[in-house]
């Protein structure tokens, strides 16, 4: 009897789940439809005729037909405030959302996201680092995809170019730079798979300088930039015999090592029977000690999802400290909303590529969450938009690379994460870029009978040297280092990191060079 009750129990639990999420899957779209058509309004309605915005900056976009630059905050919708309002008080609310939706993100990618590639990498048999340079990387960029699909067909500006470009130089510097000090020990790197990502990379940056130089976009360098990470995808798929043939020549960083026997393998004089009987025990004993040690691993492993799951419907027991039971409370909404909407992989292998996509969904709409909050408290502590851009804008749009690098970096899996940096660069440049773009120029030009798409780009070169050079400066520390992930890696990228942020600030500012105009006035 009590256990029809508990069937019953379950399987109600489950109906309603099932309810709750058809209710977020048509609720939210719908949501989200009405917001920005009412955001299209106002802005139709604010906006002349001849009158186009560009986006925040990076050492690039500048509008050349006006005396000042659009502010960044009127590429998003609005939230209903005036600027007014925001100063006196009203841009604590975003503060908060913006911390909430850090959570947020770490919860998604440390509870649903890494293990689903996991259990990719497992099915594909695939290796870490070329998971972490395709399906990790595709994921991790939704955000930049989807900011450049709104700057591209809504808003028709260059915020998809400044974003993905912002964000090119926090991947390079300020994520591997996360993953080495926050590991705290030193992560051994495949020098192929970094210098494999990095070709790549430099590669699609020279692409895109050269699409970029007469400020227009032609259906062919769309189409070119398509093919290119097609090209990309191959070289992934062959990359067991790339690398093979990589490390088969005389290579500086793959040289064999020579090892001296500490401890004789074969001994030289007559063994006794009875010690070499017990050196079998004592192996056989270790062997059996081990094949313990997997079989709990297993165990807990497997009931990780159920203790996650009962850890949502149970309040913390006496030993959880009161901090513990603060942050419990704060992040229980979070948790109950990505079990309506996620399916937990760890239980349900087979539905794995349902919780990828719903990973994905979230990662991409939260960081334009991000994104949007961040903006506006840039705009309301009347921080220039070049700066906002340059520093925590960029990294709100890569955070979740950030977050899902540094997990996998925990977890032992140091190439998914340095790949994953790198790769979610070319995902960006040559795909979130190529494709938006490819279909702009092909279906909605800028101008009928011209497949093109006008691009308002200004200091290209300034771009160029900055995303060059910042490869050109992880390399180097890498391949001085051994390829060693370790804290002089940490601390080197993280003072580079600091440096180009302070060169790239004093270029923003016109300061070194002239390259914006000021920040037009707005309410």
């Amino acid at each position: 009897m009590a256990t029809k009750m508990l069937i019953r129990t379950s399987e109600c639990k489950y109906r309603v789940a099932f309810i709750i999420r058809v209710i977020f899957f048509l609720g939210i779209p719908s949501m989200y439809y009405i917001l920005t058509s009412n955001a299209e309004n106002k802005q139709l309605n604010n906006i002349s005729p001849g009158e186009s915005y560009s986006s925040r900056h990076l050492l690039t976009l500048v509008e050349s037909n006006a005396n000042c630059t659009p502010a960044a905050i009127l590429e998003f919708p609005s939230d209903g405030l005036t600027r007014f309002q925001r100063q006196h008080g009203y841009i604590l609310i975003h503060c908060v959302l913006a911390i909430y939706c850090f959570l947020l993100l770490g919860t998604v990618c440390e509870q649903y996201f890494v293990p689903a590639i996991e259990i990719i990498c497992e099915r594909l048999d695939m290796a870490s680092d070329v998971a972490g340079a395709t399906f990790m990387a595709a994921a991790s960029s939704s955000p930049e995809l989807f900011i450049n699909c709104v700057g591209t067909f809504v808003t028709e500006g260059d915020l998809g170019v400044g974003a993905i470009v912002g964000s090119a130089v926090f991947n390079v510097l300020a994520v591997p730079a996360c993953c080495a000090l926050v590991a705290g020990k030193s992560i051994e790197l495949d020098w192929w798979s970094v210098s494999r990502d990095c070709m790549m990379y430099a590669v699609a940056v020279v692409a895109l300088i050269l699409t970029l130089l007469d400020d227009k976009v032609f259906w062919y360098e769309a189409l070119l930039l398509v093919l290119m990470y097609t090209f990309y995808i191959l070289a992934m798929v062959y990359n067991g015999s790339l690398g093979s043939f990589a490390r088969s020549g005389c290579c500086y960083f793959n040289k064999p090592k020579k090892y001296t026997e500490i401890t004789p393998l074969l001994h030289k004089e007559k063994s006794n029977p009875l010690e070499a009987s017990q050196r079998m025990t004592h192996v056989n004993q270790n062997i059996n000690d081990l094949e313990n040690g997997i079989e709990v691993t297993k165990r807990h492993n497997s009931t990780d999802s159920e203790s996650s799951l009962n850890s949502l419907w149970s309040w913390p027991d006496e030993k959880t400290s009161g901090t513990q039971k603060i942050l419990w409370m704060v992040t229980w909404p979070i948790s109950l909303i990505l079990w309506i909407t996620i399916p937990d992989c760890r239980k349900r292998t087979r539905l794995y590529p349902l919780t990828f996509i719903m990973c994905v969904t979230w990662i991409g709409g939260v960081s334009y969450l991000v994104a949007w909050i961040i903006t506006i408290v840039g705009d309301t502590l009347n921080v220039p938009d070049s700066i906002t851009g340059l520093t925590i804008l960029a990294a709100g749009t890569s955070l979740p690379e950030a977050v899902s690098s540094v997990l996998v970096t925990n977890q032992g899996h140091g190439n998914m994460g340095i790949s994953n940096s790198i790769g979610s660069n070319t995902f960006d440049i040559l795909l979130c870029l190529g494709l938006p773009w490819l279909i702009k120029s092909l279906f909605y030009p800028s101008y009928p009978d011209n497949h093109w798409v006008k691009i308002n780009s200004s200091g290209l070169s300034y771009s160029a040297i900055s995303l060059l050079s910042t490869l050109l400066a992880l390399y180097s520390c890498l391949a001085l280092n051994k390829f060693q992930l370790d804290w002089k890696i940490g601390i080197t990228c993280a003072f580079i990191y600091a440096g180009f942020l302070l060169m790239a600030s004093l270029i923003e500012l016109n300061i070194l060079f002239d390259v914006n105009l000021p920040i037009c006035a707005h309410l």
